[in-house]
């Protein structure tokens, strides 16, 4: 797959050394790859967002130009996989870090917001709602970043049945908790890909906003990856039908 106006190279070069970093960088819709930084708003980075007070923890920010301008069409109950890798430039090649350094470790968290028009630019002000989120298996010790490593950087969301038709943002974001024992620590890496939800019903979910919906105190911000027995993943609860 192609990145879109950056050579891969370019983007490569931009990651930097940082092992432990990841990228949102495509979807794929029902088992159908829509390709590389299509629908998805791709930062031309793999640099974390660590400020939640920031207007950058809604979507990421510098992006990769031209944004597309796809909307990709999903139906209510469908499943939008999202795709990390090790860069913005997607699958390069074989890479002991992609789509994640496995030492890495924290949750997985996907949120759908309702918008008149999913390739506006102007993304502040939306109310957003958790479809998804995936933390720690105390039993196991496995973390959602460990299951996002093992299936080769596909994050599967299912869409709510019961939502209303219309044009969403789904804000995924895979939060490194490595350094997270006070804040700021924590590490987001995360992107909003465009869709169009088809058939559906009438429920209107409970909202928060971005930024407000984590503050320094909000359980899970904060963590000790090696010593927790237990995680509490952040945000409100997962919006069921």
């Amino acid at each position: 797959m192609k990145a879109s106006f950056l050579s891969l190279a370019s983007l490569i070069l931009a990651a930097g050394s940082v092992s432990a970093r990841t990228v949102f960088s495509a979807i794929a819709v029902d088992g159908v790859e829509q390709g590389h930084a299509v629908a998805v708003r791709v930062p031309s980075t793999n640099n974390p967002i660590k400020d939640i007070s920031s207007n950058d923890i809604i979507c990421n920010t510098d992006f990769i130009q031209p944004v597309s301008d796809v909307v990709a069409s999903v139906p209510a109950g469908g499943i939008v996989a999202a795709e990390f890798h090790h860069t913005p430039a997607g699958y390069v090649g074989p890479d002991p870090s992609d789509p994640l350094d496995p030492t890495n470790k924290g949750p997985v968290i996907a949120y759908l917001a309702s918008v008149p028009d999913a390739t506006q630019a102007d993304v502040t002000g939306l109310k957003w709602f958790k479809i998804f989120e995936d933390g720690l298996d105390s039993a196991t010790h496995q973390w959602a970043s460990d299951r996002l490593f093992i299936n080769g950087g596909f994050a599967n969301v299912t869409i709510p049945s019961c939502i209303q038709a219309g044009q969403y943002l789904l804000r995924v974001e895979s939060i490194s908790l490595s350094s997270a024992t006070s804040y700021p620590g924590a590490e987001f890496f995360l992107s909003c890909a465009q869709l169009e939800v088809t058939g559906g019903g009438s429920a209107k979910p409970k909202t928060v906003s971005f930024p407000g919906a984590y503050t320094p105190t909000t359980p899970g911000i904060t963590a000790n990856i090696y010593t927790d027995e237990t995680y509490t993943v952040p945000g409100p609860a997962v919006f069921e039908c």
